[in-house]
C-alpha cells in the first residue's frame, strides 16, 4: 500500500489520581480505533498516550496513603497503563510528566517564554479549586461553586508567575476563523469563541507555590510550574521537541499533531491555552482537536459506595476485549453523551457480535464444510440478487473512510455490521439448504457460499481496526489473510478453492443475563466493601433511646442469604497498614486455611488487640486490593453513631472454621 506519509495522534494524558473507570478508557479505544485504521490507510502513525502526574491533588493523596508522591504516581500510572493494555491498544509511546526529559524541557520552555516576555510575576487572589487545580474569579464561579467540576472553592491568594494570554488573543480568533476543522465539533467551536475567546482572556497563572510535587521553576526554585503549562507540553517533548532548537528529527517528522483526541472538559485547555503556548514559541498548532463526549454509567453517577463504578479491567475480564471495544466504539454517538451499563451491554453482545456477525461466520463455515469438505468454489453461477451483496460489499469501504474522516467512528462501524447483516439476508435470500436438494443447483450453491466468504472476509478487513483480535479470528477461520484496504473495491478475490477450517469456534458466545447481573452484584460488593474497609462508615444515621435506626435495605430471599458464607476465625496475628492510616492486616485461622483480611478498623482497635480475639468472617468474598494488600475476607463488626466499631464475636467459645448459620 502507498506510504500515505505521517499521522500524529494523541489522546489527553489521565491524572494519576486513582484509577480510570470506563468512561475515562473510552477515550484510548476511540483513538486505538482511529490509529489502526489510518495504519491500514497506509499512513505512517505515531500514537501516544501516558499520565499527568504532577499537582496539589496527587500530593494531599500521596500524603492520605502516607507515601511519598512519586511512589503514590507510580502506583497509580501502572494502573492506568495496564487498563491501556488490556484493552489492547496500540500505542507506540506512553509518556509520564514525571519521565526526566520532559521535565528539563518544561523548566526550558518556562525560562524561554520568561526571558522573551510572555512570563511575568505576580500575585494571585481568588478561588481555587483543588479537584480542577484552578483559579477562578467569583463571577466566574456557578452557584458559587468551580464552574467545571461544580466542587466547593476556597479563597487562595499566592505569588506567581502568569502568562500574557491577551497578547495572542487576537491572533488565535484569527486563526479558528480561518481554520474551521480546527476544533470539532462545531459546537465545541462555538462554546470557546463565546464563552472564553470573545469576552477577552485574562492573563493564566502558570507557577504555584503553596504546593512542592511540581516542576520546579529552575530560576525561582520556590516555584513550581503549574499543570496545564506542564501537561500540554507532553504532546512535543514526547516526540522530541526542544526548547533550545535541537528538537529531534522525530519532532520534525510528526509535528505538527494530526489530531488531539480529547474529553469535552477540556476543550478550553487544548484551544486557547495550548495553542497560545505554541504560538509564543513559535511552532505550529495542532491540526485538529476533538472533543469528544462523556460515557456516562446509567444515570451518570458512578460511585464506589454505591456499587456502580464500572472498570474497563472487570468487564474484559467478563465480556472479552473485542465485546468492550465494540460496546465502547459502537455506542458513543458524536457529539451526545453515551451510556453504559451490564443490561446495555449484554443487550449489543447479543444482538450484533453474536448473532448478526457470530452466528454469520458460523453458518457460513459450517455449510461449506457440510456441503463441500470446506472447500470454498466460486463456479460462476450468478444470479441477480447477488448483484446488490456485491454492491453494498465493495462499497462499504467508501461509506467507511468517509465517516472516519469526519470522525463519525460509530457511524464508521455501524457501517460495517451493514454489511454483515446484508450477508444475513443474502442466507435467507439463496437458501442454501434448499439448494443442496437438487443435485442441478451444485454449482449455484457453492457460488452463493464463495460470495459469503468473501463479503465476510472483506468486513473483517474492514472491521480490524476496531476489533483486532476477532478480525484475526475470522481470518484464520476462513483461512485467508485479511485484505489491504485498496483491495476492497473488488469483490472475488478470495483464493478459490481455498479450503476454511473444519470446526469453526464461536466467535461471541451469547450470554444469559442472569449470570451478567450476577456479575455486576458481585464487583458491587467488592466495591462497596473497599470503602467500608477504608473509611470505616456505614449507613447509621441517628440514636433512639433504645438504639440506632439504620437506612433499611431491599428485601432479600432466602438463597440470596444462603449464598453468603459466615464462619468463625482466630485472629493470629495483626500489624498496621503502612500506607494507611484506618487499615490493620490481620492473619485469620478459619479451620485449616489462614486467611488475610484487611479491615479498616484502626480507629477502634490496635493491632495489639487483635491478637487472640474469636470474630465472625465472612469467608466466600472476593478478593479486593486495598493500600497494595490483598484482603481475602470481611471482618464482621456493629457501629455505633459515633463510628466506633465493635468486632462481633461468639457468644460461648467455638472452635475456628464454625459455621455461622
Amino acid at each position: 500500500m502507498e506510504n500515505k506519509g505521517p499521522y500524529y495522534i494523541t489522546t489527553a494524558i489521565a491524572y494519576t489520581s486513582g484509577k480510570p473507570h470506563i468512561g475515562n478508557s473510552y477515550e484510548i479505544v476511540l483513538a486505538d480505533s482511529i490509529a489502526r485504521f489510518k495504519r491500514k490507510e497506509g499512513y505512517d502513525v505515531f500514537f501516544q498516550t501516558g499520565t499527568d502526574e504532577h499537582g496539589q491533588k496527587i500530593e494531599l493523596k500521596a500524603q492520605e496513603a502516607g507515601i511519598t508522591p512519586k511512589e503514590f504516581v507510580d502506583q497509580v500510572a501502572g494502573e492506568i497503563k495496564g487498563v491501556c493494555d488490556c484493552l489492547n491498544t496500540s500505542y507506540d509511546k506512553f509518556i509520564r510528566t514525571t519521565d526526566d526529559y520532559h521535565e528539563r524541557q518544561v523548566q526550558k520552555i518556562f525560562k524561554r517564554l520568561y526571558e522573551q516576555g510572555d512570563i511575568y510575576k505576580g500575585a494571585y487572589e481568588g478561588m481555587y479549586c483543588t479537584p480542577c487545580e484552578s483559579f477562578w474569579t467569583e463571577s466566574q464561579l456557578k452557584d458559587g461553586k468551580c464552574p467545571d467540576c461544580g466542587r466547593e472553592v476556597k479563597p487562595a491568594k499566592e505569588e506567581a508567575y502568569f502568562f500574557k494570554m491577551s497578547k495572542y488573543a487576537d491572533r488565535l480568533i484569527d486563526y479558528i476563523n480561518t481554520h474551521p476543522e480546527f476544533i470539532q465539533p462545531v459546537s465545541r467551536k462555538n462554546e470557546m469563541m463565546n464563552n472564553f475567546l470573545l469576552p477577552g482572556l485574562q492573563d493564566l497563572c502558570v507557577s504555584r507555590t503553596s504546593f512542592k510535587w511540581g516542576i520546579p521553576v529552575d530560576f525561582d526554585e520556590k516555584h513550581v510550574v503549574y499543570v496545564w503549562l506542564d501537561a500540554l507540553s507532553n504532546y512535543i517533548t514526547g516526540i522530541g521537541y526542544d526548547a533550545d532548537g535541537n528538537s529531534s528529527e522525530q519532532y520534525k517528522k510528526y509535528w505538527p499533531a494530526d489530531l488531539h483526541l480529547i474529553g469535552k472538559d477540556i476543550v478550553r485547555f487544548h484551544t486557547i491555552y495550548w495553542p497560545i503556548f505554541l504560538m509564543a514559541l513559535g511552532e505550529p498548532l495542532p491540526k485538529q482537536v476533538f472533543g469528544h463526549p462523556w460515557l456516562l454509567s446509567g444515570d451518570g453517577k458512578m460511585s464506589k459506595s454505591i456499587g456502580n463504578v464500572l472498570y474497563a479491567d472487570d468487564l474484559v475480564n467478563f465480556f472479552g476485549v473485542d465485546a468492550v471495544r465494540y460496546f465502547l466504539i459502537h455506542e458513543m454517538p458524536y457529539e451526545n453523551d453515551g451510556s453504559i451499563s451490564w443490561n446495555l451491554m449484554t443487550e449489543r453482545i447479543n444482538t450484533d457480535l453474536a448473532n448478526v456477525l457470530g452466528n454469520l461466520v458460523n453458518r457460513t463455515i459450517s455449510m461449506s464444510n457440510k456441503y463441500f469438505d470446506g472447500i470454498v468454489e466460486n463456479r460462476g453461477v450468478k444470479e441477480e440478487v447477488d448483484d446488490d451483496l456485491i454492491a453494498v460489499a465493495t462499497s462499504t469501504y467508501g461509506r467507511v473512510l468517509d465517516k472516519m474522516k469526519e470522525l463519525r467512528v460509530a457511524d464508521a462501524i455501524t457501517e460495517i455490521f451493514n454489511l454483515f447483516k446484508r450477508c444475513n439476508k443474502y442466507i435467507d435470500e439463496t437458501a442454501p439448504w434448499v439448494l443442496v436438494k437438487d443435485e442441478a443447483k451444485k454449482d449455484r450453491l457453492a457460488t452463493v457460499l464463495y460470495n459469503l466468504t468473501e463479503g465476510i472476509l472483506m468486513g473483517a478487513s474492514l472491521l480490524e481496526p476496531f476489533l483486532p483480535d476477532t478480525a484475526a479470528k475470522i481470518s484464520a477461520q476462513l483461512n485467508a489473510p485479511l485484505r489491504d484496504f485498496d483491495t476492497l473495491g473488488e469483490f472475488g478475490r478470495y483464493p478459490d478453492k481455498n479450503k476454511v477450517t473444519a470446526e469453526p469456534k464461536a466467535l461471541f458466545a451469547r450470554l444469559d443475563i442472569k449470570d451478567v447481573l450476577a456479575e455486576a452484584e458481585r464487583i458491587a460488593a467488592i466495591q462497596k466493601a473497599e470503602v467500608a474497609a477504608e473509611s470505616g462508615e456505614t449507613n447509621a444515621e441517628t440514636e433512639e433511646a433504645d438504639g440506632i435506626d439504620i437506612e433499611p435495605k431491599a428485601t432479600i430471599s432466602y438463597d440470596d442469604f444462603a449464598k453468603l458464607q459466615f464462619q468463625v476465625g482466630e485472629i493470629l496475628s495483626c500489624e498496621e497498614v503502612k500506607k494507611s492510616r484506618k487499615l490493620l492486616c490481620s492473619q485469620v485461622k478459619v479451620g485449616s486455611k489462614v486467611l488475610q483480611i484487611v479491615s479498616g478498623i484502626k480507629s477502634s482497635y490496635s493491632a495489639e488487640e487483635m491478637v487472640g480475639k474469636k470474630v465472625m468472617v465472612l469467608t466466600n468474598l472476593a478478593p479486593a486490593t486495598l493500600a497494595g494488600i490483598e484482603s481475602q475476607g470481611m471482618l464482621l463488626c456493629a457501629e455505633d453513631q459515633e463510628g466506633k466499631l465493635s468486632l462481633l464475636i461468639p457468644e460461648k467459645d467455638m472452635p475456628n472454621g464454625a459455621e455461622i448459620c
